[in-house]
């Protein structure tokens, strides 16, 4: 096979011709280098949750033969890499654990477990401390949160977001709320029913940090791999899934997910569309709604992907913020605003953004909008993305951000310090077109002919949007040469 130049890597979904192979993370994904010219490179199978090597060194060619002895070695340290207990046996020491005097309710720091009695002596040298029951309520204040963005990034909601987002649901009618990766507003849900102030909600918490499992029952939660769609408890939590997927008694669910922004979005999209079929098996065929209700939670700067994958979603506005990362949050440390929206299949409309924090109706949008997201009567849309006033460009004939200025070399809006000729990555790869992406492009399984590409004076070969950058560039530094021979 020739070898070709990578210009990234690609999921590859829905092959089932065999069964994948597993690391400890369950199955894993199969990617496809995408090289110069739309050919494709070797495939090979990698984690589906971490991309970083360094957490998970799983790497296997798609077309490789693995020996025997070392799928067996495999195995073992799949095994070695389970949690000390199954979520059956954490259960059963919670119980024990609640029953327990104050004084002899311990949590090792270090080791990130709820402690019996006759374990505490094992943990001496670690930093003990004690659980009151509030703490045992609020696990995700108790555990250390883990901090790879990568894979299993644990960027908590800020109370005002958590509450926001209950508020939202409960003003909405649902009874049912499914979280993927988002154990406060699961902490959250759990804490009003004990109020018992108003209708209890039931909710499930699907996440990768088998961690939760001391403090839920399994009927609370599941351990989940959003990747892959892989239940770490088979069959049973699966069951437990689809049973309260289930809408009886008029109980409508709607699903919450919060997944590292680090994370591949097909992948993410693809597991969510898989939970919606599992839904929508569980509803009346006269019902009418083809998708399971979905929040969406990543930086705003996805949204092309998102929609792309799940063309019924909409980005809202709202901002969404964290308590523990270091920018996506009001404040000195942080932004202005936070960078982190909500994307939904909801109605837009039917989500309310709160009025004292800044946000508005636009009856032109029939949505909520951040109070600087100014509606422009020639985009006739309210145009903002990121939470600054945005202005129109007439001869781009359309919204930019306000720190862009049109660029009659590049012919497109940048910023004023660009580098003319730079943004060639702005065009389609396959075909060179600038008015599209090599994804959506409708030539993306036809490989280039060899006129299309130039070869550089370094061997390099460079197609189509390249060279009429460099083009433009090239005769841009051959006037600039020629106006200062003739001023001196």
């Amino acid at each position: 096979m020739e070898s070709c130049e990578s210009l990234g890597i690609e999921p590859i979904l829905n092959e089932k011709d065999r069964p994948a192979p597993r690391c400890p993370h369950g199955p894993t994904l199969l990617f496809e280098k995408v090289c110069e010219g739309g050919s494709k490179g070797r495939r090979f199978y990698a984690c589906s949750a971490c991309r970083d090597r360094k957490d998970c060194n799983f790497f296997q060619w798609e077309d490789e033969k693995v020996s025997e002895a070392r799928q067996l070695a495999r195995e073992e340290e799949n095994k070695a890499k389970l949690p000390a207990f199954t979520h059956k046996q954490y259960c059963a020491r919670l119980k024990k654990f609640v029953d327990l005097p104050l004084q002899e309710k311990k949590f090792c720091a270090e080791c990130q477990l709820l402690l019996l009695p006759g374990e505490q002596a094992a943990h001496s040298s670690h930093r003990l401390t004690e659980v009151t029951s509030a703490q045992l309520r609020r696990p995700s204040v108790l555990l250390r949160p883990l901090e790879n963005k990568k894979s299993n990034a644990q960027y908590l909601f800020a109370d005002r977001s958590a509450h926001f987002l209950l508020q939202t649901l409960v003003q909405l009618g649902f009874k049912k709320v499914l979280c993927v990766g988002t154990p406060r507003l699961h902490e959250l849900i759990k804490l009003r029913n004990l109020e018992k102030k108003d209708t209890p909600m039931q909710s499930l918490l699907l996440d990768i940090d088998f961690r939760f499992a001391q403090f839920y029952s399994q009927g609370e939660f599941c351990h989940y791999n959003m990747f892959n769609h892989h239940f770490f408890g088979g069959e049973v939590s699966r069951l437990i899934l689809q049973s309260f997927l289930s809408e009886s008694d008029g109980d409508k669910v709607v699903m919450v997910a919060d997944p590292p922004f680090g994370g591949l979005v097909k992948p993410l999209a693809h597991s969510f569309s898989l939970i919606s079929q599992a839904w929508k098996t569980q509803q009346s065929s006269d019902g009418g709604v083809t998708e399971m209700p979905m929040i969406w939670i990543f930086p705003y700067f996805f949204e092309p992907r998102i929609v792309e994958c799940l063309p019924s979603f909409r980005m809202l506005d709202y901002q969404v913020d964290y308590d523990n990362h270091p920018l996506y949050k009001h404040g000195k440390t942080g932004r202005k605003q936070s960078p982190v929206r909500l994307f939904t299949n909801i109605c837009p409309r039917d989500l309310v953004l709160p009025k004292e924090e800044g946000y508005r109706f636009c009856s032109v949008c029939e949505r909520y909008v951040w109070s600087l997201n100014k509606h422009c009567p020639k985009c006739n849309v309210c145009p903002s993305k990121d939470g600054r006033e945005w202005k129109h460009c007439s001869v781009c004939e359309k919204c930019v951000k306000p720190s862009w200025k049109h660029c009659g070399a590049c012919g497109r809006c940048c910023l004023p310090d660009h580098s003319c000729g730079s943004s060639a990555g702005q065009g389609c790869f396959n075909c060179g077109s600038l008015k599209h992406k090599r994804k959506v492009c409708p030539h993306k399984d036809t490989q280039r002919t060899s006129k299309n590409w130039t070869k550089t004076k370094t061997g390099n070969k460079i197609g189509p949007v390249l060279k009429a950058k460099a083009k433009r560039k090239s005769g841009a530094a051959r006037r600039a040469k020629k106006a200062a021979a003739l001023s001196s």
